[in-house]
């Protein structure tokens, strides 16, 4: 058995290695300039956060303009909604939409102090986003990605052809946020081989500001979060694909019986079946073990297009 002070000093090594200290805050850029590349769900949530709770402004970048279009009419509808709850006032809606400046072009980002790129998870689109910030991007610049499976460190060696040079891959991190965005306070900070420490303190204060609660995962496949989360859907789809229960009773007894708000298909069906299944199929690659395998039905319904809740039709229809 362990003494009383070993066991305490264990318990405090512990908490030391878990939290964010209050003074690496003071390492920690301020950030007075945002980019977000990708205008969908993702994107649009964190820029909504990011004007509204850190009160920045925020250049939105996506390469198609109806996304653009349908991200904002999205973003003033819920600005809309939270005037009518007496949340914020008019005056504050319209601040806050002030601060989103859309564009086309990623040569807009030239002058930002931080870079979210939420994109989905297609790791050569990704590298090929942040070999060009590097070459956009002002020297101080952090260049965080929400990835949600893809490891960091690949991404920060996509900045540079010289491995030895880390004057950009330095500044790369992942700033995981959770969906949606504008409900959920959780999201992981990831760091890869080459990231610095003033790195990490900023995107840790930044998220602080954006009013969320960050926690640190290694660069692992599928980090914290969907390492643990995916597994969970992907067995409750091979439950249903095999008869052992049908949708809505996998949903029901995990929502009964273990509180969460939702059940782990219709969660599928938020989160995107296509994400889900891209998310499987790296933690399967990378680490090789046939627990992460996806579902045959996973991969069927992607096929079929029926991809959750953006699409109108997954485990539900919408």
């Amino acid at each position: 058995m362990l003494g009383p002070i070993l066991r305490r000093e264990l318990l405090q090594t512990g908490r030391q290695t878990r939290c964010f200290s209050s003074s690496s805050a003071l390492a920690a850029r301020e950030v007075k300039s945002l980019g977000v590349i990708g205008a969908g769900q993702m994107g649009l949530g964190i820029a909504l956060v990011a004007a509204q709770k850190a009160n920045v402004p925020v250049t939105l970048v996506d390469t198609s303009q109806a996304s653009i279009d349908k991200g904002l009419k999205f973003a003033e509808k819920l600005l809309a909604k939270d005037v009518t709850k007496e949340r914020i006032t008019q005056s504050q809606s319209d601040q806050i939409r002030s601060l989103l400046t859309p564009t086309t072009k990623m040569e807009d980002l030239s002058n930002v102090d931080f870079v979210i790129e939420a994109i989905p998870e297609l790791p050569s689109l990704k590298m090929q986003i942040f070999s060009s910030l590097a070459q956009i991007c002002p020297a101080h610049t952090i260049l965080a990605t929400n990835t949600s499976s893809i490891s960091i460190t690949k991404i920060a060696a996509s900045t540079t052809k010289d491995p030895t040079d880390t004057s950009a891959s330095s500044r790369v991190v992942s700033t995981h946020f959770m969906n949606p965005v504008p409900i959920q306070k959780g999201v992981e900070i990831i760091t890869g081989l080459q990231t610095s420490q003033e790195t990490v303190d900023t995107a840790v204060a930044f998220c602080k500001a954006m009013g969320k609660i960050p926690s640190q995962s290694a660069d692992s496949p599928g980090f914290l979060a969907n390492r643990i989360l995916m597994p969970y859907i992907n067995e409750a789809i091979i439950c249903l694909e095999t008869g052992v229960g049908e949708r809505d009773d996998i949903d029901a007894i995990m929502k009964n019986g273990t509180n969460v708000p939702m059940g782990p298909l219709q969660l599928a069906d938020f989160i995107g079946i296509d994400t889900c299944l891209a998310i499987m199929k790296v933690l399967y690659e990378e680490t090789g073990d046939s627990k992460y395998r996806p579902s045959v039905l996973l991969r069927k319904m992607v096929d079929a297009g029926w991809l959750g809740k953006k699409s109108g039709k997954g485990f539900y229809d919408y």
